[in-house]
């Protein structure tokens, strides 16, 4: 795994009236360091639908949550040539942070 990509699983909690997952706390300092959340997107694609690259030039850390579906992430490292892929699915919930370096 390239590194500081982590990868934290979340806890959904079912009961007669739906669920609740926490998706962000402060305290959780194994992931999220001293990054500090300038902007939160919530993003819905079609089926079969590829959505293409994209760079932060400016560093940027990326925060991904799959709540339904399947999303693919390819992580590129200019540097080394080395390519990583994180599957995430709705059904297994977690947050995947990718470092702004890739």
């Amino acid at each position: 795994m390239l590194e500081g990509i982590k990868i934290k699983k979340l806890k959904r909690i079912n009961d007669e009236r739906g669920s609740f997952t926490e998706i962000f706390r402060m305290d959780w300092k194994n992931l999220f360091n001293t990054d500090l959340p300038t902007q939160a997107n919530f993003s819905v694609s079609y089926p079969n639908t590829i959505r293409a690259w994209h760079r932060h030039k400016r560093g940027q850390n990326d925060y991904f949550i799959v709540l339904r579906g399947a999303l693919k992430i390819g992580i590129f490292d200019e540097k080394t040539k080395e390519i990583n892929e994180i599957i995430s699915t709705g059904q297994d919930l977690q947050i995947i942070r990718v470092p702004g370096n890739y």
